[in-house]
């Protein structure tokens, strides 16, 4: 790609068994990728039922975790994106902590703040939006309070 101010990411560890060995290891294996954080989100598939888990890059907002919805700018937006907008209830890995979550996609008063910080952390999100003409979505993982179901 020749996208302006691109890096290109080592991608070794991806997928299943990025998953695999970051659950493995609780994250000694995985937490860290191409100097960012990762966190492993479990969602509840809306169409099968079944427990889906993604790597994912995050960022922080307060006590909130931030992921983006980018799949490198891809048309669609990730499915497990589509899952949190059927059942906002999750869970989170953060290395060896498991935390259950509720999701949120940032509205419009507070996206541009929280995509300062997204880009902060991974510049690539820039580029990733001029590859698409969807609004890449930004997901704010609130902590679930006792007695939230999930």
């Amino acid at each position: 790609m020749n996208d302006p101010g691109y890096q290109r990411p080592d991608l070794t560890l991806l997928g299943a068994e990025h998953v695999a060995r970051y659950k493995e290891t609780d994250g000694e294996v995985g937490f860290e990728w191409n100097g960012v954080p990762i966190l492993l989100l479990t969602t509840t598939g809306r169409k099968t039922g079944l427990e889906r888990t993604s790597a994912l890059i995050f960022g922080r907002d307060g006590d909130d975790y931030l992921v983006v919805a980018s799949t490198g700018g891809a048309p669609k937006h990730p499915s497990w994106y589509l899952n949190l907008v059927a059942r906002p209830q999750a869970e989170i890995q953060v290395k060896g902590e498991h935390i259950r979550v509720v999701a949120r996609t940032a509205q419009e008063a507070e996206r541009s703040r929280l995509w300062k910080i997204a880009t902060s952390y991974w510049p690539n999100y820039d580029a990733y939006q001029t590859r698409t003409e969807r609004v890449i979505p930004i997901v704010v993982l609130s902590p679930a309070r006792e007695g939230t179901t999930t």
